[in-house]
């Protein structure tokens, strides 16, 4: 059978439309994957791991910026005028031994005969980092690595030492200097808990790119029982502008003193505060020890044990580098022998800030440091001052508090006491993506 013309015309239209229809869908087939695909890029630092080559290293002794791109196929003309562009944004002068840096190299370069990198990334530390980039137009900027925070109920049964429980557990230590130091320093002495004692704790774990830890973001509420003693703690912002934290009881009560008991976590006296301390290595003569000694490794961090004005931060005869802080009228506090100071004359750090490292600098037979405690413009021991305790919640605050901590003393009673297994729910609630 013939088709007449008129109607292989119209079988031709049909088919033309036809495939144009199918054609259409493929299209519109492709740009979808296109868009899934391009949903689902592996960044790191920003950069799509498919389109660049990493190149990982640490800073080395003797490694400047100029050096590791001079090694890396890039010229000085050019380093220079990276370094200009950087420098509003980065002191290249302040790369740190050991710090991480990443090289990236275009992938579509990588045939070339010389191999050059297009950006430079520096870590401060795991979350923050600087990048150099320098493939068109240099710029230079500043950014973070996604942290997230999974808030975790723990409980735990004292064995022999709180340390110990953890460790049995597979819990981080860190935990143990937060409720020894921060939240029950003048409630409880760790060094002297009893078998039986046990805890509960609400908390806060912060991770990197979502599976690097980086330690403990806060404790929200704790539960101690200890001689008898049923001890809650709760955190609570009492100053927003200033950022004060303190944790009170289920009464309100501030569970701090205005001072840290020592400046160094989980440490031990090595010597106390002696008027007539002798000396053996001068002639058995009495040489007055007008400081507490706290023994701990090189590097250790050092705390202001108080809120105040860092009114001397030098290095000066048998002190070595050291740090005074002055509290109010009254009192003022004094660490010497640090390897290094991280504070600066005339900055206000908080109770628990980290202000210089243990070290042996000055006139000192070993690593520690010599916490000096000033009264009225005298020297005296810490440990025999009834020194204040912290600043009570206002009136106006206190309602506000008894309000918040219901439900969250409510879900602290609600958590068992477990022997085997110490994380009872992990509740991812928020993510900061830079």
């Amino acid at each position: 059978m013939q088709l007449k013309p008129l109607t292989v015309i119209v079988v031709i239209a049909i088919s033309l439309f036809a495939c144009k229809e199918d054609n259409s869908a493929e299209i519109e087939y492709n740009k979808e994957l296109a868009e899934i695909v391009e949903e689902e890029k592996i960044l790191e630092f920003g950069f799509d791991r498919k389109n660049y080559e990493f190149k990982r290293d640490t800073i080395k002794s003797g490694d400047t910026f100029g050096v590791i791109l001079e090694r890396n196929n890039i010229g000085y003309p050019d380093i220079f005028q990276i370094a200009e562009k950087a420098k509003d944004t980065f002191d290249i002068r302040k790369l740190q031994v050991g710090k991480p840096y990443t090289l990236l190299y275009a992938k579509k370069n990588l045939k070339d005969s010389i191999q050059k990198p297009t950006t430079f990334i520096y870590q401060n530390n795991l979350e923050d980092y600087v990048v150099i980039d320098f493939r068109d137009s240099i710029q230079a900027y500043k950014s973070k690595k996604p942290v997230t925070y999974v808030e975790k109920t723990a409980t735990g049964i004292i064995e022999s030492s709180i340390s110990s429980t953890l460790e049995e557990k597979g819990l981080s230590q860190k935990l143990a200097y937060k409720m020894a130091d921060e939240i029950y320093a003048w409630t409880i002495d760790f060094r002297r808990l009893q078998k039986g004692d046990r805890f509960k704790v609400i908390y806060t774990d912060k991770y990197i790119d979502d599976t690097i830890y980086a330690g403990i973001k806060n404790v929200k509420a704790a539960y101690f029982e200890h001689n008898g003693d049923s001890l809650y703690a709760f955190e609570f912002e009492t100053d927003p502008e200033k950022g004060i934290i303190d944790y009170f009881n289920e009464d309100a009560k501030n569970l701090r003193r205005a001072f840290l008991k020592a400046p160094v976590q989980f440490s031990r006296i090595s010597s106390r505060y002696n008027l007539k301390r002798r000396i053996a290595y001068y002639g058995n003569r009495v040489r007055p020890h007008k400081g507490t000694d706290f023994a701990a490794p090189i590097g250790t961090p050092i705390m202001a044990t108080a809120s105040g004005t860092v009114v001397e931060s030098t290095r000066r005869g048998g002190n070595g580098k050291y740090v005074k802080i002055r509290h109010n009228d009254t009192y003022s506090t004094q660490y010497l022998h640090m390897s290094r100071q991280a504070v600066k004359k005339g900055q206000f750090v908080k109770q628990g800030d980290v202000i210089g490292y243990i070290g042996m600098t000055g006139n000192t037979g070993g690593p520690h440091v010599c916490y000096r405690f000033w009264k009225n413009g005298r020297q005296v021991d810490p440990f025999k001052q009834k020194l204040p305790e912290a600043k009570p919640i206002s009136d106006s605050l206190k309602v506000k508090y008894l309000e918040y901590i219901k439900p969250v003393k409510q879900r602290l009673d609600d958590i068992f006491f477990l022997e085997a297994e110490p994380i009872i729910k992990e509740n991812t609630i928020t993510t900061d993506i830079q």
